[in-house]
């Protein structure tokens, strides 16, 4: 192992920071869209990429944007997430869905009577 690797994120690196893990735990809590936001501020004593979780998400950020603006990889993220969300230091919330539009008839009804005023 080069130390190249170590830096770049090679899999003994990401092994270390999940202790082992893997996302099987924490696949049923999170996805690509879920929003996370912080509920603490990070410690001294806290692991880095804990620390930086929650410095970024001082507002809504999908894991997907986490994973990325950390450049780590997914898998990697929705761990440290599992933890940070049994620890409480963060919230997951499930994306706001899209509103749902009016049927079509129904606004060429209004449109009608607005057009009769």
């Amino acid at each position: 192992m080069s130390n190249q690797d170590w830096e770049e994120g090679g899999p003994e690196r990401l092994f270390v920071i999940t202790r082992g893990r893997d996302r099987q735990q924490a696949a049923a809590t999170f996805d690509l869209v879920t929003l996370i936001v912080a509920r603490s501020r990070p410690v001294p004593t806290m692991q880095p990429e804990h620390a930086a979780i929650l410095r970024i998400c001082g507002s809504p950020l999908s894991v997907a944007e986490i994973s990325a603006y950390l450049s780590l990889p997914n898998s990697l993220v929705i761990v440290l997430l599992a933890d940070l969300l049994a620890d409480h230091k963060i919230e997951a919330r499930a994306p706001i869905p899209l509103a749902t539009l009016p049927d079509l008839s129904l606004l060429e009804a209004v449109i009608h009577g607005l057009q009769r005023l």
